[in-house]
Order: structure tokens, then C-alpha cells, then sequence
């Protein structure tokens, strides 16, 4: 399985980089973006969002999550709507933490790839300026061939913008693209949205893919 990697990265401090703060770690993990956050169509009502916090020892920290999924939301929603949600759930807590996934509703709506892009980099750019750790997941493939032709562009347009940014992005698209279980559980449902044991594997590729050390958890 493999992951975006980073080039021409610009000389700013990245958000993936933030420093923890002394003392007793009190950290509010919001999760933002459509229905693959939500976990939609996952009959355990997990998704992969639950499946990673419950392998996410963190016994020398205070964790509290949020799953701001909404199912059908654009990347322009999800612009739109961060801010205030998250600092409603930062409240109090002194060390904050973004998770993002989104991306297939800006093909279905006909986004174009420069937007979404846009979109993406002005949420990273905002939250590495005022001290924000971020994490971004990128959307997986569906059974469409259409549509998973443009979901490739903008997987690679996203894993772009977050590797000058210094930001981890975890490419769902390639690794599950001809995986056999993923589209055996994709064809028992909408064609789009998986089930248990699709929300498993990209509950695996997140954490495989760096998520204890962006943590900051012993494993």
C-alpha cells in the first residue's frame, strides 16, 4: 500500500508539526468532512472514524473525539462550516486536532479539480496558522469507472497539497482500488459507500499510515 509523498514543500511551519504544550494533555480530536467520515452505510454504525479511535491507545492523555461527518458534503461545505464547529468543540481543551475527509462529493457535484484543491489548502493553511494539527484522508474508489477517473485526479491533487504543507495524507483510493473485499462490499450496497469490512480497511490504512506518530500516543 502506498501514500503521497512530499515535494517542494514551502519553507513555512507546517500544521502536521505543532508543538504539544507542557504538562497534562488534554486533546479534542474533531473529525471533518461527508459520508465516508459519517459512516455511512456501515451496518455496526462504526465506520472507519470508531474503528481508529478504539485502536488509539491514550492512557497518558485526555481524548475527546467528534465525528462532524455529513453525509453529501463538498469540500466547499466542509470550508465553510470547520471553523465554527471545531472551536466549539476546542473549547477548553488545550491541544487541538483536525481530521479531514472529503473529496467525493466534489466529483459528484462537478467541482473542478483547481477548487477543490483550493478549498483543501485554505482549511490546511488556516489551521497552520493558528496552531492546529491536521490530518487528511483522501476519498476511497467506487464501482463507477467514470467517476473513480476523476476521483484519481483529485486524490493526486489533495495528496499534492497536503505534501507542500508538511500534512499527512492517507491515499485510500489506490490501495482499494482492486482490492477484491473492498468491491465485493462495495457491490453488496450503493456501489459507493461500503460496509463493515470497507470502513476495516481504511480504518487500517489510517493507521498504518503515520497516525500514532501524528498522535503523539505511545503504541
Amino acid at each position: 500500500m502506498t501514500f503521497g509523498t512530499p515535494e517542494d514543500a514551502p519553507q513555512f511551519t507546517p500544521s502536521a508539526d505543532f508543538q504539544v504544550n507542557d504538562g497534562p494533555r488534554d486533546i479534542a480530536l474533531t473529525f471533518v468532512g461527508d459520508a465516508y467520515v459519517a459512516g455511512y452505510g456501515d451496518p455496526k454504525a462504526l465506520g472507519w472514524v470508531s474503528r481508529v479511535l478504539a485502536r488509539t491507545p491514550h492512557a497518558e492523555a485526555e481524548l475527546t473525539a467528534y465525528n462532524l461527518g455529513v453525509r453529501g458534503e463538498s469540500s466547499a461545505d466542509v470550508l465553510n462550516r470547520w471553523r465554527t464547529e471545531c472551536d466549539l468543540r476546542w473549547r477548553h481543551h488545550n491541544e487541538r486536532r483536525l481530521v479531514l475527509g472529503m473529496g467525493s462529493g466534489d466529483v459528484h457535484s462537478g467541482m473542478t479539480t483547481a477548487r477543490s484543491r483550493l478549498n483543501l489548502a485554505n482549511v490546511l493553511d488556516d489551521a497552520a496558522a493558528t496552531g492546529i494539527g491536521t490530518f487528511v484522508v483522501g476519498p476511497p474508489p467506487v464501482l463507477d469507472a467514470e467517476v473513480n477517473a476523476k476521483l484519481e485526479v483529485l486524490v493526486e491533487a489533495q495528496a499534492d497539497v497536503c505534501a507542500r504543507r508538511g500534512v499527512t495524507f492517507v491515499d485510500c483510493y489506490a490501495p482499494l482500488l482492486a482490492h477484491d473485499q473492498w468491491k465485493s462490499d462495495l457491490a453488496a450496497g450503493d456501489g459507493v459507500h461500503p460496509g463493515q469490512a470497507g470502513y476495516g480497511l481504511i480504518a487500517w490504512l489510517v493507521l498504518h499510515a503515520g497516525w500514532q506518530q501524528w498522535m503523539r500516543l505511545d503504541s
